[in-house]
């Protein structure tokens, strides 16, 4: 890793204006630089979520098949995880002022070509555009952040950038429903024109170029090839494994691809003279602990919200909008939580609020294991909110771990592991929790449907049963008597609840062994490389 004389030589470098002048004006303002980068990032996580609420109207409209369907998601998850690392070594490069005003306006851009689109095959091209200048911008505003904050602020501000991932990422359902029910599917793509030129006006006027002294100066082209041909396959093999089947030699054969590519990237990157990832910065323990905590934090939490949507929309029968409304408690404590998390990060350091998070979050999954077809709302409420809590510090320490302990001129590619982390760690535990809700629904389906004394189904019907019922939906067939039908919604919705629980109980289990990884997490051994001398 480099020395922290050189890095000290960086921050004060007369290229990188935060190193010892006191912001004056707008440009360069770190609270004005906090608010612009935090538009820009909430437009992006929130299409990670929303969409996901217009996906029906768009394939009723433009009569697209599901898979077709699973490619408006897919598209955007993979480009966006693909491009995450060498998105931040480009703005190490030339620059995170400069790639986060492109990703901004590439985003905003790709948004309105989705909404003029009138076949579904435009639909997955813009919305893989949108992923790669997603990409663009996530981790250029984490560099911004890192060079414009004086180190005993930069938590604060750190925690209030996490309570805007969170607090988007929890309410795009939200507002998804709200849009598609009373307006359009468009306007969910549409909104994103405005708030996109409302962030390139104030970015154009208040963001300021910090580069170290020795930034990179080259690109090592076979590294981001490897890497990102490596983070591809495990993204698909997560992503088609529940359909092709996790011993299918197609899984298999793309987790194995992965896993080679990985370690052919691994060795290039001992050769080169300035490679993508220097594998120096894994020395750190509390930045590869960071890691592995970001990756467990984000399996919990996006697996988990996938399940509670279908637990409220197909299990308690509520509409969008008000399932939406159930997770406020979950959003709002993240809203609350972060900034506090990032005061309690700076004043004790990050390892007692991050295992205390994690800590909150285990009871939490192990809670909503308990829930049951009529668990009222007050009883989720309260398990969302512990959720909010225990993810809120977990989100700003870990952050602050692995940008903190990586050298300032590697800002970018940190902020690029940081938010790769989170999607290799939601794809993972969507794929994961999802296998083992499958898995309990194929085996207790046929006893719970005999038990019932429901009349027998042939192997096929019951694929197709299964099938509905792991998503929460009941296969009531059109004539289907009330009493049958009653019988055969209670036999889906136990069942679900059932795999669900399983699942949440193994999240809460990832849980407990990411608290015992953040006691290996510290303060971050850089954070003085920033804006250190600075003031605000």
């Amino acid at each position: 890793m480099t020395s922290q004389p050189t890095l000290e030589k960086a921050s004060r470098d007369p290229q990188d204006p935060a190193g010892s002048v006191p912001a004056k004006g707008l440009r360069g303002h770190p609270w004005l630089t906090l608010f612009s980068v935090a538009i820009g990032v909430m437009m992006v996580a929130l299409d990670g979520t929303i969409v996901a609420i217009a996906n029906p109207a768009i394939q009723q409209d433009l009569g697209a098949s599901l898979a077709d369907v699973q490619w408006i998601t897919n598209g955007y998850m993979l480009a966006l995880a693909v491009s995450l690392i060498t998105a931040g070594k480009l703005g190490d490069r030339f620059g995170h002022r400069q790639t986060f005003l492109i990703g901004i306006a590439g985003f905003a851009a790709a948004s309105a070509a989705i909404g003029f689109s009138s076949s579904v095959a435009l639909v997955i091209v813009f919305r893989v555009l949108q992923g790669l200048f997603g990409a663009l911008l996530m981790p250029a505003a984490l560099g911004l952040l890192r060079a414009t904050f004086p180190a005993e602020k930069l938590n604060m501000a750190i925690g209030i950038w996490g309570m805007v991932i969170g607090a988007s990422t929890a309410g795009g359902p939200i507002l998804g429903g709200v849009l598609v029910e009373h307006v359009s599917w468009q306007s969910v793509f549409f909104i994103n024109v405005p708030v996109g030129v409302i962030a390139l006006v104030m970015g154009v006027l208040i963001l300021k170029d910090h580069r170290a002294e020795n930034a990179p100066r080259s690109f090592d082209i076979a590294g981001i090839v490897l890497l990102s041909t490596a983070m591809f396959c495990l993204i698909w093999a997560l992503i088609k494994g529940a359909e092709w089947g996790w011993g299918d030699t197609k899984t298999v054969g793309f987790l194995v691809a992965a896993v080679a590519l990985f370690v052919a990237f691994a060795l290039v990157q001992q050769r080169v003279r300035e490679p993508l990832i220097p594998l120096a910065m894994f020395r750190s323990v509390p930045l590869s602990a960071g890691t592995v905590l970001m990756v467990l934090m984000a399996f919990g939490f996006m697996g988990g919200l996938f399940f509670v949507t279908f637990y409220l929309q197909n299990v308690h029968g509520l509409s969008p909008v008000d399932s939406g409304l159930h997770l406020l408690p979950l959003t709002g404590m993240m809203i609350v939580a972060s900034p506090l998390a990032g005061a309690m990060i700076t004043k004790f350091g990050p390892r007692v609020p991050l295992v205390g998070g994690m800590v909150s979050t285990a009871v939490a999954m192990f809670g909503m294991s308990q829930l049951t077809v009529d668990t009222s709302t007050l009883t989720m409420s309260i398990w969302f909110a512990l959720l909010g809590l225990g993810l809120a510090p977990v989100m700003v320490g870990a952050t602050e771990v692995i940008v903190g302990n990586a050298p300032m001129e590697l800002s970018g590619v940190a902020g690029g592991l940081q938010q790769a982390a989170m999607q290799v760690g939601g794809s993972l535990g969507t794929a994961v929790l999802g296998a083992i809700m499958a898995a309990g629904v194929d085996s207790k389906l046929p006893d719970n449907w005999k038990e019932a004394q429901l009349p027998p189904l042939s192997p096929e019907q019951l694929d197709q049963a299964s099938s509905a019922i792991k998503v929460g939906m009941p296969p009531v067939a059109e004539g289907t008597p009330p009493e049958v039908a009653g019988k055969i919604v209670n036999v889906a919705h136990d069942t679900f609840v059932s795999g669900m629980s399983t699942a949440f109980m193994v999240a809460g289990i990832v849980a407990v062994i990411a608290a015992l990884v953040a006691t290996l997490t510290k303060r971050g051994e850089n954070a003085e490389a920033g804006a250190g001398v600075g003031h605000i």
